[in-house]
């Protein structure tokens, strides 16, 4: 007898790629599992006319998607894990996070190559204050812009000339064949990704092992062990998406690196460390780099 596997998600292209790619897999693993996917547009979504840190951060994205897994109308949600706060909401659990793509942030613009080769005054499209921070820090002389919306979205409107340039994830741009956009794959020490870039993540229901036990094969170890060391970071922080907070964890080979940034909006002070140490400890490094950095002065920024 089929088993029925219901997903919910978001209704932009990228979140249904995501999705896709998910009930794909889940689909190969186990036959005999129908997998059905329930679109859902989400507050986030719906708000276009301001910044995601205005509007009421990370959860207008998936409150929704928790919804209906909570009153049985889904199974479990596919997100984008730099979407996701840095704390769960009570009997939610990320039952598998998938291994990561490019964690990079990438530079697009119909005529300019990079950052650097941007004109004095340039117009940036952005609504991420990570992004605003860490670009007026190494450009003070440009001009923000917020560009809301999906990726066709923001792409659309700097086709249009609402900007000279703007910086999408390169993990997006590539999964949705777009990758011929970028002019630019921006390294961590020029642009410090967020927290779970490139990371999908498997939402459901702590106690609903059913689903865990399906989904646990898309696991992949070492992609979990950099998210926990970044999530437990920003979680250490008590920073939300109202704070420029950039984090990133590399392994090699038994070693985990975690770089972290805390800053202004207008990019005048950043605060960034790194610390490294046993992959075992990934937690613990990521409560070690906050707690320096708020030591540091961070809370006053956050």
């Amino acid at each position: 007898m089929s088993r029925q596997l219901r997903i919910a998600t978001r209704r932009s292209r990228l979140a249904l790629w995501q999705a896709e790619h998910v009930a794909a897999r889940l689909a190969a693993l186990h036959p005999g599992l129908v997998v059905s996917l329930i679109p859902i547009v989400t507050e986030g979504d719906r708000i276009q006319d301001r910044s995601l840190a205005a509007a009421g951060g990370k959860g207008l994205f998936i409150k929704e998607l928790e919804g209906a897994m909570r009153d049985g109308r889904a199974d479990l949600a596919v997100h984008s894990m730099k979407d996701m706060p840095a704390v769960l909401a009570p009997g939610f659990a990320i039952g598998a996070a998938l291994e990561r793509a490019d964690p990079r942030d990438a530079f697009v613009s119909v005529r300019h190559e990079s950052l650097d080769a941007l004109p004095g005054g340039a117009r940036i499209g952005t609504s991420s204050l990570r992004r605003q921070c860490q670009l007026r820090h190494r450009r003070p002389d440009i001009e923000i812009v917020t560009l809301r919306g999906n990726v066709d979205t923001r792409l659309g409107k700097l086709d249009g000339g609402a900007c000279d340039a703007t910086v999408l994830a390169a993990a997006g741009l590539d999964r949705l064949g777009l990758e011929s956009r970028i002019r630019t794959r921006m390294p961590p020490q020029e642009m410090l990704p967020a927290v779970g870039q490139g990371v999908v993540g498997i939402e459901c229901l702590d106690g609903r092992e059913d689903v865990l036990e399906l989904i646990r094969p898309l696991e992949h170890v070492a992609t979990r062990i950099a998210l926990e060391a970044e999530r437990t970071f920003c979680a250490r922080l008590g920073a939300g998406c109202q704070s420029p907070v950039a984090g990133h964890a590399t392994l090699d080979g038994e070693r985990l690196h975690l770089a972290g940034l805390v800053g202004s909006p207008d990019g005048r002070t950043i605060l960034a460390d790194d610390v490294a140490g046993s992959l075992h400890d990934a937690a613990s490094l990521g409560a070690r780099l906050a707690g320096r950095l708020l030591a540091a002065g961070a809370a006053r920024l956050l």
